[in-house]
C-alpha cells in the first residue's frame, strides 16, 4: 500500500471528530510541517473558521485580505514565506465544485513545496470528501462555519440546501443566501443527473419559523416528486396540494422550477412565483419573460404549464429573489430595474459559484444603510454544454 492510501484508509477509519488530528499527524510526521490549519467558511462567505480541536486556538481570517482567503478565493495554492524561515502553502479544500473551507500547511526551509503540491491536492480532495461524510455523526465541521449563532429558522434553511455549488462538465452552479445568519424563507435546490439539471429556487411567506417549516414542506414535496419521476409541472402540482392540504390557502409558496437537458440545452420552466431569471449572452443581459403562475398552496387544484427556452454554450443565467429584485436604493429606484443588468457584465470573469456573493455586496453597498427587509437569495448559472462525441 503507497503512503497516500494508507493515508486515505486513515482517514476513512479515524473516527469523524478525530479527521484534523490524522492530517497534522500526517503531515508532521512525512514532511515536517511545523504548521497545520483546517478551515471552513462561514455560512456568510465572509471569514474562514479555524476548525476546533488544536491546542491554540486561532482566530478566524477574512476570506478578502488573507492568505488563505487568496487560495479560497482563486482556487489554486498560494504561498508565503514564515517568520522563523520556511514555505507556508495554503491550498483549498473543495469537492465537485463545492468550496468548503482552505488547508494551510507550514514547510521547512528544505522542502520543495512545489514538489509536493500534487500530493497536498490529493490530500484536500481527500479530506473534502471525508469531512462531507463526517458531517452526519459530528457537529464539529458544521459549528466551524459559524462566525456567530445561527436563528433556529436560518439553522432549518441551512439544512435544507445541497451545498453553495456545484461544477460538471456542462455546468456550473452556484447560489447563496443573505442575510446567512437569520433566514426567513428562501431556500434552493439542485440535482443533477446523467439526462438533467433540475434547479428550485422557493420564497415561503412569513417570517422566521413559519417560513422555515412551509419552505420545508414545500422544499420535501417538490423532492419527493422529483424522485417519483415527474416532470416540472408534476412536481409543482404534487406540492402545491401538500401545501394546500396543510395550510388550506393561508399560507402559500413561490417556486421557480428549471429543468436543463444535458444533451441539447432545452430548458423546462414552471414559474410559479417570484423569483426572476436573467440570461447573460455575450455582451448582453436580458430579463426572460415567464408567465407568473400562482404560488403553490394559494388554491385548491392550481393547474399548471410548462414554458421551453434553450440555453447556448457561454450562457449565465442569474436567478435572484424578490428580496434582491426589489430592494430599493438611495434613490428609490429599485435593484431589479436596472442596476443588476448594469453589474452582470462586470462578473463575467468570476466562476459561477463567486457571482452570488459578489452580486449580494454589490446589493449591500446599492441599499447603503438600510437593512435588508427579506431574504435576498441569488443563483448562477454558466452554461458550458455537453462536449460533442468525436467522429
Amino acid at each position: 500500500m503507497d503512503r497516500f492510501a494508507a493515508v486515505q484508509q486513515a482517514l476513512r477509519s479515524a473516527p469523524p471528530h478525530a479527521l484534523a488530528q490524522v492530517v497534522i499527524a500526517e503531515l508532521r510526521e512525512q514532511y515536517g510541517a511545523d504548521l497545520v490549519e483546517i478551515r471552513m467558511v462561514d455560512y456568510g462567505m465572509q471569514s474562514l473558521q479555524m476548525v476546533d480541536g488544536y491546542a491554540a486556538k486561532r482566530e478566524p481570517v477574512s476570506v478578502h485580505d488573507s492568505p488563505q482567503g487568496r487560495a479560497f478565493g482563486s482556487q489554486q495554492p498560494f504561498l508565503t514565506q514564515q517568520p522563523e524561515g520556511g514555505i507556508v502553502v495554503h491550498l483549498p479544500i473543495t469537492i465537485r465544485g463545492d468550496r468548503l473551507g482552505t488547508l494551510s500547511t507550514g514547510l521547512p526551509s528544505a522542502a520543495d513545496p512545489n514538489g509536493l503540491l500534487p500530493v497536498l491536492r490529493q490530500l484536500c480532495e481527500a479530506l473534502g470528501h471525508e469531512i462531507l461524510v463526517a458531517e452526519r455523526d459530528t457537529d464539529l465541521f458544521v459549528l466551524a462555519r459559524r462566525a456567530s449563532r445561527l436563528t433556529l429558522a436560518a439553522e432549518m434553511q441551512w439544512q435544507l440546501l445541497p451545498g453553495r455549488s456545484c461544477v460538471r462538465e456542462e455546468f456550473e452552479v452556484g447560489a447563496h443566501l443573505e442575510p446567512a445568519y437569520a433566514i426567513f424563507g428562501d431556500s434552493f435546490d439542485w440535482e443533477a443527473s446523467e439526462r438533467f439539471l433540475t434547479l428550485t429556487v422557493t420564497n415561503g411567506m412569513g417570517e422566521g419559523i413559519a417560513a422555515a417549516l412551509l419552505t420545508n414542506l414545500a422544499t420535501n414535496a417538490l423532492r419527493n416528486a422529483r424522485r417519483a419521476g415527474l416532470d416540472l409541472v408534476g412536481q409543482a402540482t404534487l406540492a402545491d396540494q401538500a401545501v394546500y392540504a396543510q395550510y388550506q390557502g393561508s399560507a402559500y409558496v413561490s417556486v421557480l422550477l428549471l429543468r436543463f437537458e444535458l444533451a441539447t440545452g432545452r430548458v423546462e420552466v414552471v414559474d410559479a412565483g417570484s423569483p426572476r431569471v436573467w440570461r447573460g449572452r455575450g455582451r448582453s443581459v436580458e430579463e426572460l419573460p415567464f408567465d407568473h403562475q400562482l404560488p403553490l398552496g394559494m388554491f385548491e387544484d392550481t393547474v399548471y404549464a410548462e414554458e421551453h427556452f434553450t440555453v447556448q454554450p457561454g450562457d449565465r443565467l442569474l436567478i435572484g429573489s424578490d428580496g434582491v429584485y426589489g430592494t430599493p436604493g438611495r434613490g428609490g429606484e429599485t435593484y431589479g430595474e436596472s442596476a443588476l443588468a448594469r453589474s452582470l457584465p462586470g462578473h463575467r470573469l468570476l466562476p459561477a459559484g463567486q457571482v452570488p456573493v459578489a452580486v449580494l455586496r454589490e446589493l449591500a453597498a446599492y441599499r447603503g444603510e438600510a437593512p435588508l427587509q427579506d431574504d435576498a437569495l441569488v443563483m448562477c448559472v454558466d452554461w458550458h454544454g455537453r462536449p460533442k462525441a468525436p467522429a
